[in-house]
């Protein structure tokens, strides 16, 4: 399948041209062969928590109708970064999938909050891990922060998932990490990871993007440079059965024996 990682250079609070952006970024994407589209974090408004009333919405809201409508209108799997959605008991950092015929098949909130970027103090963190099925094979969402925390990741490949999709935005100073865990999360687990960071800056932080789709083996398929962009890779993922099979690492755990 071909998997394309829409880099973009999100405007802080300019809903009207990230949205513009996103949609022409898709279409663009779309002529170029892609059957998975993936779209980065909080690629709406960005972290504009000042106005965060302004952007916050329904899980069935607008940002919500567009993404099924693009899906739809193209075929395509559409991996949609995330959104701010208010979800009845708060406001959450939210990431929304569909299938090809525009149907909602997955909805997963991101679980760890990052002080750093203030996060915390206006967003309520998810309670969920789901998964869903791409095709034939199971696939698993985690936004940014979270791959810091390895026991999530863990959770997905034990229930055989066979790609992770990592919305971001990931900011310079720490770019290395974004590479390192990355690649880290795809080797322990034997599965695709496919991170999707933005370009550009807002008030407080540069983001060097360097999206990534990365193997089973934790080989760089392809990275993107520090400018908005489309990366683009087809992937296997029927390879990564016989990755697992020939190096058992799954099979090989002891989980009764880890205090965690």
């Amino acid at each position: 399948m071909k998997v394309a990682v829409c880099q973009l250079n999100v405007l802080q609070g300019d809903r009207e041209s990230n949205l513009l952006n996103a949609e022409q970024k898709i279409d663009e994407a779309v002529s170029n062969g892609a059957e998975i589209v993936v779209l980065p974090e909080m690629w709406l408004s960005g972290y504009d928590f000042k106005h965060l009333s302004k952007h916050s919405e329904p899980i069935d809201g607008e940002t919500s109708l567009f993404l099924s409508r693009k899906a739809k209108q193209h075929q395509i799997w559409l991996i949609g970064g995330s959104f701010t959605a208010d979800r009845g008991d708060g406001v959450y950092n939210t990431s929304l999938s569909y299938n090809p015929s525009g149907e909602l098949i997955n909805t997963y909130s991101k679980m760890h909050l990052i002080g750093l970027m203030k996060e915390d103090q206006y967003l309520k963190g998810g309670l969920d891990s789901p998964l869903f099925d791409l095709g034939n094979h199971r696939a698993s969402t985690v936004i940014c922060y979270d791959i810091r925390f390895p026991e999530l990741m863990r959770h997905y490949a034990v229930e055989n998932a066979s790609v992770l999709f990592v919305p971001a935005q990931w900011p310079i100073q720490r770019e290395e990490h974004w590479r390192i865990l990355l690649r880290a999360r795809a080797i322990e687990n034997q599965f695709f990871v496919i991170g999707a960071n933005v370009a550009g800056r807002n008030e407080n932080d540069v983001f060097n993007g360097h999206s990534m789709i990365i193997s089973p083996l934790g080989e760089i398929i392809a990275e993107a440079g520090s400018e908005p962009t489309i990366l683009y890779a087809t992937i296997d993922l029927d390879s990564v059965s016989s990755v697992r099979e020939r190096m058992p690492v799954l099979k090989d755990r002891r989980p009764e024996l880890y205090k965690i």
